[in-house]
This record gives C-alpha cells, sequence and structure tokens, in this order.
C-alpha cells in the first residue's frame, strides 16, 4: 500500500495534476507484485485478495490459480493444509514454475539459454499483468497514466516493453527506444506516439511514506 501510495502522487506531480483529478494504474512488481487501478485518488481495485498471495505470480507465491488445485494437490501429495500453504508461499510462483530461481533476473538469464520452463514462468507473469492492466482499464473507464515500479517493475526494461506491447486498443503504447535507454534509478516517461494513457517508471520509496505518516501521527498527538 505505501508503494503504490508513493508512486501514485509522484506521477501525479509529473502529469502536472492533482490525484484526486486522474485514473492510474501502478504496477508494483517484485519478488512481491501487485497492481492497483485508483480513480479520484482512491483505490477501487487491488490484484491483493485475503492475503497479497493473490494476483501475478511472484518470486515463490503462486499468485492467482483455480482453488481446487488446492484439494487436488494437497490429496495427490499427502500434505497437511500447513504444507500446502508453505508450498503456495515459498516454493511456487517464478521458482516453482522454472525450478531455478525465484530471482527474476536469473529466470530471464534461463529463459535467453532456452530453458522452456524458465520462458514459461516468464510468459505467465507477462500474460496475468496485461489481464490485470487490461481488466483496470476496462473498470476506470480509461486510464490517464500507468506506472511500473519495485525491483523487477524499475529494473527489468524487457518485461515492461513486453507487457505493454500489443494494448493500444486500450490507449497504452511504450516507446521502446526509450524505455530501452532510461536510466535506471530515476523517473521516467515512457510514453510511445499514439498513447492515450502516459507510461512512466517511478522508482518506489516506501521508507519515505512510513516516515511521512509516523510524523502525521506523532504531530497529532
Amino acid at each position: 500500500g505505501t508503494s503504490h501510495r508513493y508512486v501514485a502522487g509522484r506521477v501525479a506531480e509529473l502529469c502536472g495534476k492533482e490525484l484526486k483529478d486522474m485514473k492510474v494504474i501502478t504496477c508494483h512488481l517484485g519478488n512481491g507484485s501487485s497492481i492497483t487501478a485508483i480513480r479520484d485518488g482512491k483505490v477501487v481495485d487491488t490484484s491483493m485478495g485475503f492475503t497479497p498471495q493473490e494476483g501475478v505470480p511472484m518470486g515463490t507465491r503462486s499468485g492467482s490459480i483455480d482453488p481446487t488445485i488446492v484439494p487436488f494437490l494437497m490429496d495427490k501429495l499427502g500434505v497437511t493444509p500447513a504444507e500446502m500453504d508453505d508450498i503456495l508461499t515459498k516454493k511456487s510462483g517464478l521458482l516453482g514454475v522454472s525450478g531455478v530461481s525465484s530471482d527474476c533476473r536469473e529466470v530471464n538469464a534461463a529463459a535467453d539459454a532456452g530453458n522452456a520452463r524458465a520462458r514459461l514462468a516468464i510468459d505467465i507473469l507477462i500474460h496475468d499483468a496485461k489481464k490485470i492492466i487490461g481488466s483496470y482499464v476496462a473498470e476506470l473507464n480509461g486510464v490517464d497514466a500507468l506506472v511500473f515500479t519495485a525491483g523487477i517493475g524499475e529494473n527489468d526494461r524487457k518485461l515492461r516493453a513486453d507487457i505493454c506491447r500489443d494494448m493500444d486498443a486500450l490507449g497504452i503504447v511504450l516507446d521502446e527506444q526509450v524505455n530501452d535507454e532510461c536510466p535506471r534509478g530515476q523517473a521516467f516517461e515512457l510514453t510511445g506516439k499514439g498513447s492515450r494513457a502516459r507510461v512512466f517508471v517511478i522508482p518506489t520509496d516506501e521508507e519515505y511514506m512510513i516516515a511521512l505518516d509516523t510524523q502525521t501521527l506523532t504531530e497529532n498527538l
């Protein structure tokens, strides 16, 4: 939540608008991931559910799956609820699908070297992110800004391009050359020609938001 709040506020600043006047989709993609739809400064939907487990596949978390998979695996593997929870939380996601690593950089390297399971893990992440973003564009009835943040979102240029590719019908076009050349570690606009939405990469700063909230709370004591 702190990450989504920070980058949503920063993108409003970069667009020269008030967040309350914008429709924003923020993509926090890292070892843990979530995507959030924001309208008029308020979150209207998030890929997180009862726990942060829901949504796109993460480093070791499964992301959204058919719930029937759980009893099927428990019966097939003969595991307890606690062991099943451990599988879904610590042995699934990029690690579980690729069989290589929970680190997206290592999974990408394996995929580039021809590892089919690693390629599948990356493809599932891209597919699920596109699906969630698309559903949020429909839910918001358009989008003014799309933001990528966190470890993968900030640093994996190819993944950003793959997620945004073929989304022009939804008004999202990323400039792939700018995306390839933009410096790491700073906010940068990646909007492509003809895009109705502005696309950004913005480094998150959760510690700043926590400090700001702490200051607000202590001032009101």
